[in-house]
Formats: structure tokens, C-alpha cells, sequence
């Protein structure tokens, strides 16, 4: 399997990678990475209000769990780093009874959640700019469905596998442009926690 192809299959995060993963600034580095491609420390801590010696620093804090690597292209002594993978995956059953990493993985989702309303917010804020096509293409949808936890996974999978499915499908297509999608599935009657064992 070549290089590309390893970048395609995402990566498990473990609890290393979490800790490391776990922090403002790198989980920020790691998006702008993925969103913008290579770049230097020098670049990156110019886009992200930092300095070189710090993103520096964490930008290697990075690289030892795999998240990010050296693509081998900078000049001299200048670095040029990209995203070691696509995607990272997660399931907070994987740190279940790890009390730190589950602080961690509380950590980083809330921080997803400020990302998403951060950006979604941005676009709404030139939506009127661009074409209708798009404004009616883009957006934001809600639903309400009734599942067990099985069945829950199961839709889950299936949307997985149709974003992988057209994960590609406009690249060569000059007028497609890149897209970000989410996914958030959450309980809406959180006072009616189910028992242990439940499905």
C-alpha cells in the first residue's frame, strides 16, 4: 500500500495520541494541515498567531504520535510538514476507565464543537456572495429518528460509506470546490439514560 493510500485509511487514536492531540494549538496545526496542505513552522505559526519556536515544538509533539510527518520537500533546515492521514477516529469506549484520556477526548469533542459553529459561521457570513446553486446545495438539515445504540452505529456506517463514496468524485471537475462535512448524532431525552446493558 502506497503512501497516499495510508493517508486515506484515517488513523486510531489511542490514548498517546490523545494526550497529544489534546491541546489548542495542536489540534489546530493538525486542521490546518489537513484543510491547507504542507506547510512550514514559520507559515503555520504566521496563519495561527504563534511563534516559529513554539509551533516548532509542537509540531514535533505531533509528528511522534503520526498524526503529522516531514514530507521531505523543505528547503535547508526548513521543514515542510503535512497531515500523516486524512482522518482520525475515535470511540469513547476506547478510553472507557482511563479517567485522563477520557478528560482529554471531553476536551477535544467540545473543541470540535466550537470548530464546527466557528466555521459553519464563516460561511454564513459570505453565503450571499456566491452563487444559488451553492446556497441551496450547502446548508444545514436536522432529523429526528428513533434507534437503538446497533442501529445507531449501523446508520452511522452507511453515511460513512456514502461520503466515501463522492469523497473524490468532483476532483476533476473545475467547477467542484472542497466541502466539510459533519456528522452529530446525540440523545435528545438525556433524562432518560438507559441502564447498563441496554441496547
Amino acid at each position: 500500500m502506497d503512501d497516499q493510500s495510508n493517508r486515506l485509511t484515517g488513523f486510531r487514536v489511542n490514548a498517546e495520541s490523545l494526550r497529544v492531540l489534546a491541546h489548542p494549538l495542536r489540534s489546530r496545526l493538525l486542521s490546518t494541515l489537513r484543510t491547507n496542505g504542507p506547510a512550514t513552522a514559520t507559515d503555520l505559526a504566521a496563519g495561527l498567531n504563534s511563534n516559529t519556536g513554539v509551533t516548532s515544538y509542537h509540531l514535533r509533539k505531533l509528528e511522534t504520535v503520526g498524526l503529522i510527518e516531514d514530507s521531505g520537500q523543505g528547503a535547508g533546515k526548513r521543514r515542510l510538514w503535512r497531515a500523516a492521514t486524512d482522518s482520525h477516529q475515535f470511540t469513547p469506549g476506547d478510553f472507557e476507565g482511563d479517567e485522563t484520556a477520557e478528560a482529554d477526548l471531553t476536551w477535544l469533542r467540545r473543541h470540535y464543537s466550537r470548530s464546527l459553529t466557528e466555521r459553519f459561521e464563516a460561511w454564513l457570513n459570505v453565503e450571499q456572495s456566491w452563487p444559488t446553486a451553492w446556497r441551496n446545495a450547502a446548508g444545514v438539515d436536522d432529523d429526528i429518528v428513533t434507534l437503538t445504540a446497533e442501529q445507531t452505529k449501523a446508520m452511522s456506517a452507511e453515511i460513512d460509506e456514502v461520503v466515501a463514496r463522492y469523497r473524490s468524485a468532483g476532483e476533476s471537475d473545475p467547477r467542484a470546490r472542497r466541502l466539510s462535512v459533519w456528522r452529530v448524532i446525540y440523545p435528545l431525552d438525556l433524562d432518560q439514560q438507559p441502564r447498563a446493558g441496554d441496547q
